[in-house]
């Protein structure tokens, strides 16, 4: 591909309809059933205009950022179903294809192992699981998980979102630790209550009770840093960062609210879209505006119309997937 050809796929606007299809065929090219026909038929309309290429192009661009197509779709591509599942997986995968070039920087896509995890939770959902140990776990939006526990560990692998755990004690006859591992490291907890979510290349903890120890992955594996009831930090494969107070933002989520204590809109429609299907985004002219309150996350419609009661912003929706704020 030509650096000419790159630019444009990665830049003009292609017609939704056309991401529509783009998706459509995507899922069809990868059912197990698809016959010559059918590949002739795409090819015919790969090559139906410039647009269709860049769609096509897009839809590539998507399936190796994620390493194939997701179980939850290609099933839906496999049934053949023309049902309603199947139409809102297409969108679903349209609408990726749309924000895939403004954000290609910092847009993250589940990994196969998210979605084979044995608990996950979908955009919007939160759920909570008891362990064989009796200890709690909650799952915040979007997030998977999977439980290893035996003779010599309990173990959670953290592949995606966030979690807060209440430990219990063990009452295996060696006990067992309690750990968290993460793509940048693993945590050992003393006894606690604490949160852990997933960011992209780095991994955010707070502390509530008790203390949890932190071994980036490419530390000194003798090395551990603990961090104590009350603190928060941020670490990273090989670091971690300095340790700041912790509060109730860290942990709001748990009860269904987003707290914000003038927080930059910009970061506001960030943590919001984290429980919103689809795209919201900010116009530039309101990124540095301040935003204090409690907002749910289980209503993200209510919560941006409290926005729009409350400071000069307006609400846009293009769809239902896809919302914009402009001055008002």
């Amino acid at each position: 591909m030509n650096t000419r050809l790159k630019d444009t796929s990665e830049h003009s606007p292609i017609d939704p309809r056309i991401l529509d299809e783009a998706a459509a065929w995507l899922m069809q090219l990868h059912a197990s059933t698809v016959t010559d026909t059918e590949r002739n038929a795409w090819e015919q309309w790969r090559l139906r205009s410039p647009q269709h290429r860049q769609a096509w192009e897009r839809a590539e661009q998507l399936m190796n950022k994620m390493g194939g197509l997701p179980p939850a779709l290609s099933m839906a591509a496999l049934t053949h179903s023309r049902g309603n599942n199947r139409r809102a997986a297409i969108k679903k995968l349209a609408l990726l294809m749309t924000a895939l070039p403004a954000s290609w920087a910092t847009w993250r896509v589940t990994p196969w192992e998210a979605w084979m995890a044995e608990y996950r939770t979908m955009v919007s959902e939160q759920r909570e699981i008891e362990l064989a140990d009796g200890s709690q776990v909650r799952l915040n939006t979007a997030t998977s998980i999977d439980v290893r526990f035996n003779a010599v560990q309990r173990l959670i692998v953290l592949h995606t979102g966030e979690i807060l755990i209440q430990t219990a004690a063990d009452n295996a006859v060696i006990p067992r630790p309690f750990q968290v591992l993460t793509a940048e490291g693993r945590l050992h907890a003393l006894g606690t209550r604490f949160t852990v979510r997933q960011g992209e290349e780095r991994s955010h903890v707070a502390v509530f009770d008790g203390a949890v120890a932190i071994h980036p992955k490419s530390g000194d594996s003798g090395v551990a840093q603990v961090l104590h009831a009350g603190n928060k930090t941020v670490f990273t494969a090989e670091a971690i960062e300095v340790s700041r107070p912790a509060d109730d933002t860290d942990i709001a989520w748990a009860l269904g609210m987003l707290l914000a204590d003038k927080m930059h809109l910009i970061d506001f429609t960030d943590e919001l879209s984290r429980y919103r299907q689809g795209i919201v985004r900010c116009d530039p002219v309101l990124a540095d505006l301040r935003i204090s309150g409690a907002f749910p996350i289980r209503d993200t419609d209510r919560t941006l119309a409290m926005l729009q009661s409350t400071y000069p912003v307006r609400v846009i929706y293009r769809t239902s997937y896809w919302v914009t704020l402009v001055p008002r």
